[in-house]
């Protein structure tokens, strides 16, 4: 049921949607952001059969903020959703997660592959290389709440989304991440800039696919083909026209989601 819930002493918001018996997908928003990013993609998932579990992670949207203050180990939100799903009663579930999100779902496929079904882990790798600079976002962490940085946050969002995404699609898209806590989501891209699981990709046994977009700049696609090839029956796909986030930017965009989870669970080829 949608609503609050505490979890290791964070009050949480967590929407679940559909029946509680249908198989459970976890999906995870990114840095600074908040579940909403996946309103116009629930409706589709439910309508295809899954149980959708949408947290907005400690500090995020809805949710109070962690107890220690912003966040800036995405180790961190990995351990507290698997708390979220003991809470859920979730033994088996799927993943999918975007940015900081999909990074998070790589780590939970290191640390829980035994409990998930599938894993889409999107606009995520193993490790960024220390970029964005971890030592220019603690310096930003003095005056994020300048008036520029709402700004910054909208050009910088718009400079992501891929080529073909609708125009207007891609002005709202930029407008919502105006919304952001900058001190959230800077402690976010620390933890993003921080995260490397390259030696622990080996690890993974569940079925796991990477997604990037051609058009994402924060992403080198070379560094998310590499992290696949580590990973034992891994995919990697490279969405032609996309930037950071495919489940904003893409109509219709549960289906695509659905068609790559019922393939990593079928076992058959991805179209």
């Amino acid at each position: 049921m949608t609503g609050y819930r505490s979890v290791d002493d964070t009050f949480a918001f967590v929407e679940d949607h559909g029946d509680p018996a249908s198989p459970a997908l976890l999906c995870l928003h990114t840095a600074g952001q908040s579940g909403v990013q996946w309103r116009h993609v629930v409706p589709g998932l439910v309508e295809a059969g899954h149980r959708v579990v949408v947290p907005d992670l400690p500090g995020h949207g809805r949710s109070e903020p962690a107890p220690g203050g912003p966040v800036d180990d995405l180790g961190a939100y990995a351990g507290w959703l698997l708390a979220l799903a003991d809470a859920l009663g979730l033994d088996r579930f799927a993943v999918a997660g975007c940015s900081i999100g999909g990074k998070i779902a790589l780590d939970l496929a290191v640390r829980a592959s035994d409990r998930l079904t599938a894993v889409v882990a999107m606009a995520a790798d193993a490790w960024t290389g220390g970029s964005p600079s971890p030592r220019g976002l603690r310096r930003e962490l003095v005056d994020v709440a300048a008036p520029s940085r709402a700004d910054r946050t909208e050009l910088g969002t718009l400079a992501v989304v891929g080529r073909a995404t609708d125009p207007e699609r891609a002005r709202l898209i930029a407008a919502m991440h105006r919304r952001e806590d900058p001190v959230v989501s800077n402690s976010d891209l620390l933890g993003w800039a921080s995260h490397d699981l390259r030696e622990r990709l080996g690890e993974v046994s569940c079925p796991l696919h990477l997604v990037v977009g051609a058009d994402d700049l924060w992403l080198d696609v070379e560094r998310v083909r590499w992290a696949a090839s580590r990973i034992p029956g891994a995919r990697c796909t490279v969405l032609d026209g996309v930037g950071h986030y495919p489940m904003e930017e893409i109509p219709g965009f549960a289906a695509v989601l659905d068609g790559w989870l019922r393939d990593l669970t079928t076992g058959t080829e991805a179209a």
